[in-house]
C-alpha cells in the first residue's frame, strides 16, 4: 500500500529547518528524531520506522520546493562544507576542500542538489514536486 506525505518547502530555510520538516513528516510518533545527517536521511528513506514503516511504497508531495532549493543552494552549501574545514580530525579535509572548490567554481552540488540525489536513489519513492 502506498502511503502520501507532504513536505512543505516554505518551512525549509536551512539545513536545520530541512530536518526539522523530515522530523514532522517522517518522524511523527516515534520517540526519537532524524539528526541533521545525509546519511541517517539515506537509512530514514529505506524504510522500518518512522512513516515509512510497513509501507513498500510512498509517494512524497515537496511543496514550495524552489523555496528550499534556494534555501539549501550555494551559500548553505559553502556555510556547510566550511563547518566540517573548521573541525579538524572529524572528517576528510582534502576531500571536503575539493568539494567547497567545485561549488565555488559552479562545479559542486548544491546539499539541495545532495538531498534530490538520495531521494533518488530510492526508488520506492516517488517525489512529487510542487
Amino acid at each position: 500500500m502506498t502511503i502520501t506525505l507532504q513536505i512543505e518547502g516554505s518551512a525549509i530555510d536551512d539545513i536545520a529547518s530541512l530536518y526539522a520538516e523530515i522530523n514532522r513528516v517522517f518522524m511523527a510518533g516515534e520517540d526519537w528524531q532524524l539528526g541533521p545527517s545525509l546519511d541517517a536521511l539515506d537509512d530514514l528513506l529505506h524504510g522500518g520506522y518512522g512513516a515509512l514503516a510497513g509501507h513498500p511504497q510512498a509517494t512524497l508531495i515537496w511543496r514550495d520546493i524552489a523555496h528550499s532549493r534556494a534555501a539549501l543552494g550555494v551559500e548553505t552549501t559553502r556555510q556547510w562544507l566550511q563547518a566540517k574545514l573548521d573541525t579538524p580530525g572529524s572528517f576528510n579535509t582534502q576531500a571536503i576542500a575539493r568539494q567547497l572548490d567545485a561549488l565555488q567554481r559552479g562545479e559542486g552540488p548544491t546539499y539541495f542538489e545532495i538531498v534530490m540525489e538520495i531521494f533518488g536513489g530510492h526508488r520506492q519513492i516517488t517525489l512529487v514536486p510542487a
